[in-house]
């Protein structure tokens, strides 16, 4: 014998929008869903058309609060930066010790340099040649601590020192400080002239170097000095009789001049006997 089947009616679902019972997927009345959803605070399920979370009591519908819907994208944010932060702080660290290791290595090039491979280093009394233990000789005082003669003294041995090196520009650089160091010497004297006439002459200002010889020789006309710097000054200018008629007073003066043991005779006797052996030259190419 066969039964009719009979379906159960479906118990109506209170929609969670405006209060009306009804039946499938969307409220006949107002459209709004009739499914199961999720709670948006606990991810708990709730029961179609409720209207609160039975578990935190969060309003069906509502969305997360603003504490919840952040808390995941700034960990995950974080989580993704945190190694881009610490790469760049190394990297950082990295540059650091490269460029310190760069400074550190050009300034110790500058202290080891040879003599006068930068200006500054003219200024020193560092040896032109090693010691016998191979070093380097100490660092003379500074300058500035210096006297003015004292000051002039050291400019004008570094001016003929690079002179008989050859090393132009940097007889061009000195010389002017050199210059300046004489004249605040002022009144000079004989030897302080001469010093300043063959810095002069050095660095190509012929008019200065020739006013000292003529103020040496105004004051003595016999000054071997006096007469070297102004028979070098009538070369260079290739004034010939002159230099010819300086020369043979040198040769007259000479032994005399010696006679007298002046110190500045003394401490220029190289430019002296120099002098003299062209001097002795030109007088016998006159004959």
């Amino acid at each position: 014998m066969l039964y009719a089947m009979t379906q159960l009616p479906v118990a109506p679902t209170i929609c969670a929008a405006c209060s009306t019972p009804g039946t499938g997927r969307f409220c006949s009345s107002c459209g709004a869903s009739l499914e199961p959803t999720v709670c948006a605070g606990c991810a708990a399920p709730l029961t179609p058309g409720s209207r609160f979370c039975h578990n935190c009591g969060m309003q069906s519908g509502a969305q997360s609060p603003p504490a919840l819907r952040d808390a995941q994208p700034a960990k995950v944010q974080t989580s993704n930066t945190l190694p881009w932060i610490v790469a760049a702080i190394a990297l950082v660290m990295l540059l650091a010790f490269l460029a310190g290791g760069a400074f550190n290595k050009r300034r110790g090039s500058a202290l080891d340099a040879p003599q006068n491979a930068l200006p500054q280093a003219g200024l020193d009394d560092r040896a032109t040649s090693a010691d016998q233990s191979g070093s380097a000789a100490i660092r003379g005082p500074d300058i500035s601590q210096l006297s003015p003669q004292e000051r002039a003294d050291r400019l004008f041995n570094r001016v003929m020192l690079l002179d008989s090196q050859s090393k132009t520009d940097s007889v061009l650089f000195f010389a002017p400080m050199a210059i300046s160091a004489y004249q605040m010497l002022s009144p000079m004297n004989a030897d302080q002239r001469y010093d300043l006439g063959r810095i002069a002459e050095v660095a190509g200002a012929l008019t200065l170097a020739r006013a000292q010889a003529d103020t040496i020789l105004a004051g003595n006309s016999a000054h071997l000095l006096g007469l070297v710097l102004a028979s070098r000054i009538a070369t260079l200018e290739n004034r010939t009789t002159d230099a010819r008629g300086f020369a043979a007073r040198l040769l007259s003066a000479s032994q005399p001049g010696a006679a007298k043991k002046l110190p500045e005779y003394e401490r220029h006797g190289d430019d002296i006997a120099q002098a003299l052996v062209l001097a002795r030259r030109s007088a016998a190419a006159a004959k």
